[in-house]
């Protein structure tokens, strides 16, 4: 399954564990991931969220796990990651992420969905969809020219070029960045500090941030999702993954 899920001291520990694939996502690991949202969604014990890798945070979609599963001919809502995103953007406890090494496509766009994300010195980030002969998903077509400018938004999103975590810092996507081998134990204590305060306050509080947000975000991710199932089965997303699986 490579997602291992543990609880302790109010905070439910969501650890992207495949480091042989960079944490590269698998259908298994989305229903994981999904399926520990949904119990921490009804277990008042858990206070906090907290999303973590090994020497990297995840490398994005597993291309040959996607085309073996049948994803390009599956319908888009019927796929893991769909349920997974979706109980995420709904969560309404505190989400905080650690992140090492790479942090690729959903590694990323997972993060404008945190309420405290730390990064190691050298940990790098990209948006490949294009380049893949896909679209943005998770939202990002909306949150990432909120959070870092449209501008840079664009180029980020179509380029699919890598940033640092200095520049993703500076852009706003991170709360801190600290040195490599510090960023588990800060994110834990980012984790701690947020599962220790007033749960309805907090709840309210993440409610309050969002505010008309959230009507525009359910838009903006259907808009993804139907462009992202046609952009799947296209000629161009099949010869982009067939590229990358011979470089690969």
């Amino acid at each position: 399954m490579s997602t291992i899920i543990d609880s302790a001291e109010g905070v439910m520990t969501i650890r992207f564990d495949r480091q042989e694939k960079k944490n590269a996502m698998t259908a298994a690991m989305y229903a994981a991931a999904a399926d520990a949202l949904e119990r921490a969604a009804e277990d008042s014990e858990v206070r906090a969220l907290l999303f973590l890798g090994r020497e990297d945070f995840s490398a994005g979609n597993d291309i040959a796990d996607f085309l073996a599963a049948g994803a390009m001919q599956a319908k888009i809502e019927d796929l893991p990651v769909v349920r997974f995103l979706q109980r995420l953007v709904a969560c309404e406890k505190p989400v905080v992420a650690g992140v090492n090494g790479v942090a690729i496509g959903i590694g990323t766009t997972l993060l404008l969905h945190c309420d405290g994300v730390v990064a190691g010195a050298s940990a790098r980030f990209a948006l490949p969809f294009v380049p893949l002969g896909l679209v943005p998903e998770a939202g990002s077509s909306m949150l990432l020219p909120l959070v870092v400018g449209r501008n840079r938004a664009s180029w980020l999103l179509l380029s699919g070029e890598r940033f640092s975590a200095e520049e993703a810092r500076a852009m706003g996507l991170l709360a801190e960045v600290v040195p490599d081998a510090e960023v588990e134990s800060r994110a834990r204590a980012m984790a701690a500090q947020l599962a220790a305060l007033p749960p309805n306050a907090i709840r309210t509080t993440k409610r309050l941030i969002r505010g008309a947000d959230s009507s525009a975000l359910a838009a903006a991710m259907g808009a993804e999702f139907a462009a992202f199932g046609e952009a799947m089965r296209s000629e161009e997303a099949r010869a982009a993954f067939m590229r990358f699986l011979t470089k690969g």
